[in-house]
């Protein structure tokens, strides 16, 4: 790996830390209360630009259009509170992710991996907010040594 690999894979990990660590996403309550309160389309960009994915495969997601995205930016609109949970959802993810994993990159890496007795890989999960929690349970086990 170059050296500038190395230096962007750091940004990349720092700039989820340092711009979403203001946003305490560590319990469903906290979730739902910003969700309900709308969440500024600039939020959804800042996020796919931190974890290297694009803005089309993010709102894939969370099950919108891009060009809404995109429509909600332009006329300062805030998010709807079901795209705004599912958003903080994924937020929350990464973040216990990049602590689990160490860098953006590795634990994107994972989630692109598939199970180990099947198909399926834990990014395929994620398109609903029960399948953000399901994964976000994985990482529990694997923090706690369990096999996944």
């Amino acid at each position: 790996m170059s050296v500038l690999n190395a230096l962007l894979l750091d940004k990349r990990t720092e700039t989820l830390r340092i711009k979403f660590s203001a946003i305490d996403v560590s319990d469903d309550m906290k979730v739902f209360q910003y969700a309900r309160q709308g969440l500024k389309p600039g939020l959804f960009y800042d996020f796919a630009e931190a974890i290297n994915i694009s803005n089309k495969s993010l709102a894939d997601l969370i099950n919108i259009s891009s060009r809404t995205i995109s429509n909600y930016k332009e006329q300062k609109k805030l998010l709807e509170p079901v795209y705004g949970e599912h958003l903080l959802k994924l937020i929350g993810l990464y973040k216990k992710g990049v602590e689990l994993f160490g860098t953006v990159d590795e634990f994107s890496y994972w989630l692109n991996k598939p199970f180990w007795n099947g198909h399926e890989r834990p990014m395929d999960w994620l398109t609903t907010p029960g399948g953000v929690d399901l994964v976000a349970d994985e990482l529990v086990k694997i923090a706690y040594g369990d096999a996944v």
